[in-house]
């Protein structure tokens, strides 16, 4: 054990150093699975220890922790493993280190198809002691959310993706004038004033347009009448200049700047010119010393386009790995749909269960192991791939099985009468069936006048026939007397015999609400244990399928994961 805390505690102080101080429980967690898979076993168990550690570490002062860090030293990093599933990067022997990013758009929450770039991006980076980069693209002044800097950021550290800087593009714009007005002196860029239509037809017919021939001085000068104000929206952009005869009609003299007059969330009305997409992608790209770039092959156009400011600058442009789309039958993904949603109300939130985000799958129970190793296994293979809810339930189910204690629920309770039974006060049941150590539940049982009552649920009610001898489960054989109101039934034995079994409550059972995929709620009783655990606890809910509990007041809450 001695050894397991020394290397929680190589992990807290490292994740601490890298996040302003602050470790977190779960990326701890994560990494001390990561690093010793034979422990998984043992998560929960562990889950104290890291807690414990944690709160120790975050208590400390920078310095001290520095200290600590040095004392105890890093964590060994392993060799890269070859045999891991994921190919080899291209290109490793032309870098001295390997640099690569993750680079989201605060414009809504991260779905589990944006975490695939996260997760091979930060996966490379780890095999071969890299680094990785976090950077917010954010100079859409129109999308930006100011929650969304924070959700995502939660997001990534539940699935134990550190990083080892973090950028904002918003913060770096005096950066992407300066390139601006470089490419305009040297005549590499111009300051479009055309009407749109006007400037498609000569670009589509491989022809410049008025403005692009105009001198260097006279781009610089347009160029600060922008920055002033002297523009309307739309009546002006930058433009990077390329190929007129560039195959691709959407490559030639594309945008670069362009004036926006709505404030941004982060930095007000301090700029009114602000950077497109591939601009800022290609400064920040060379500026980071980012040496491979993962992403989706919807990007290649982009590429091109920023192969040509690489060229214009003399630098040598990342090597580029490209994966195919990921279809995901069965899950909402789209942020626009997704954020529309949210505002028009139909949505409660990115956490709505009804949603792929990350967000919703972790408040529905999901692990992160199983969405990295989902992910992990597609790979970045550069044929679209596909990805059924069924197979995420089944990588979920692997993982959570072992963690999860079991309980009773009933839903929609019938009342059962039980007569001519010994006298059963409670039942002992494992909270675990495989797994002795965790202890038992009790299960208190009630009585009235000479019969025991239990509650058993509307559908196991409606399949029993009278005369049919089924199983209260881990307590005794019963068999169907009556079909009235309340059910009734006699006493047939406590030896488990080959015959149907129910899970019931009795005494104590506590009103639950389970909140089920597409947003309805399923009423019904629990056994009282469950009234004890605590918000974010997954269980399995026995026959009925594996919930994390989402609150205990004012009422009782489990939102439902899968079978």
């Amino acid at each position: 054990m001695e050894k397991i805390r020394k290397v929680v505690a190589q992990w807290a102080l490292t994740n601490a150093l890298e996040h302003g101080g602050r470790a977190s429980v779960n990326a701890v967690l994560g990494k001390l699975m990561a690093g010793m898979p034979e422990l998984r076993p043992r998560a929960r168990e562990l889950f104290g220890l890291v807690e414990e550690v944690v709160v120790e570490v975050n208590e400390l002062p920078h310095e001290e922790q520095l200290y600590r860090l040095r004392k105890v030293g890093p964590v060994e990093k392993p060799k890269p493993d070859k045999h891991r599933g994921l190919p080899e990067l291209p290109d490793v022997e032309k870098y001295p280190s390997i640099v690569t990013r993750f680079a989201p758009n605060p414009n809504g929450p991260m779905h589990i198809g944006h975490v695939r770039a996260a997760l091979l991006s930060h996966e490379y980076a780890r095999r071969y002691h890299g680094k990785f980069i976090l950077r917010f693209e954010d100079t859409n002044p129109e999308n930006a959310l100011p929650e969304m800097y924070a959700l995502i950021k939660q997001d990534l550290r539940w699935l134990g993706l550190g990083w080892d800087e973090e950028h904002v593009q918003s913060d770096r714009i005096e950066l992407y004038y300066s390139y601006a007005e470089k490419l305009l002196r040297q005549e590499n860029a111009y300051v479009c004033t055309c009407e749109v239509e006007e400037f498609r037809k000569l670009r589509d017919r491989g022809e410049p347009c008025p403005c692009r021939d105009l001198s260097g001085g006279e781009q610089l000068e347009r160029w600060r009448r922008m920055l002033a104000g002297g523009f309307a929206k739309g009546k002006s952009v930058v433009r990077i200049k390329t190929d007129l005869k560039h195959p691709n009609p959407a490559v030639r003299d594309w945008p670069a700047f362009r004036v926006s007059v709505t404030p941004h969330p982060r930095v007000g009305s301090r700029y009114l010119v602000w950077p497109l997409y591939n601009f800022s992608v290609s400064i920040d790209d060379h500026e980071m010393g980012v040496t491979h770039v993962i992403r989706g092959k919807e990007h290649v156009v982009n590429e091109q386009r920023q192969h040509a400011l690489f060229e214009h600058m003399g630098w040598r442009y990342p090597t580029a790995v490209h994966y195919g789309r990921l279809r995901i039958g069965g899950m909402a993904l789209s942020k626009t749909q997704t954020m529309r949603g949210i505002r028009s109300g139909e949505l409660t939130g990115p956490d709505d269960v009804r949603l792929g985000t990350i967000a919703a799958l972790r408040r529905r129970g999901f692990l992160p192991e199983a969405v990295r190793q989902v992910i992990l296994d597609i790979g970045p293979t550069p044929v679209d791939s596909s990805l059924s809810w069924e197979t995420l339930c089944a990588h979920n189910r692997r993982f959570v099985d072992g963690r999860a204690n079991r309980y009773f629920f009933v839903p929609s309770p019938v009342k059962l009468l039980v007569h001519k039974t010994p006298e059963l006060k409670q039942a002992r049941i494992r909270l675990h069936p495989s797994d002795l150590g965790r202890g038992e539940r009790i299960l208190p049982i009630s009585r009235e006048g000479d019969a025991l009552a239990f509650h058993i649920s509307q559908a196991d009610a409606t399949n029993l026939s009278v005369g049919q001898t089924f199983r209260l489960k881990d307590l005794m054989n019963v068999t169907l007397s009556s079909r009235g109101a309340p059910l009734e039934a006699e006493f047939h034995g406590l030896k488990l015999a080959d015959v149907p079994k129910i899970q019931w409550v009795s005494a104590g059972a506590v009103r639950m609400e389970v909140l089920m995929p597409d947003n309805t709620l399923e009423l019904g009783l629990a056994e009282p244990a469950v009234a004890g655990l605590g918000v974010g606890e997954i269980v399995q809910l026995e026959r009925y399928g594996f919930v994390r509990i989402d609150a205990t007041r004012p009422k009782l809450v489990a939102v439902y994961g899968h079978r």
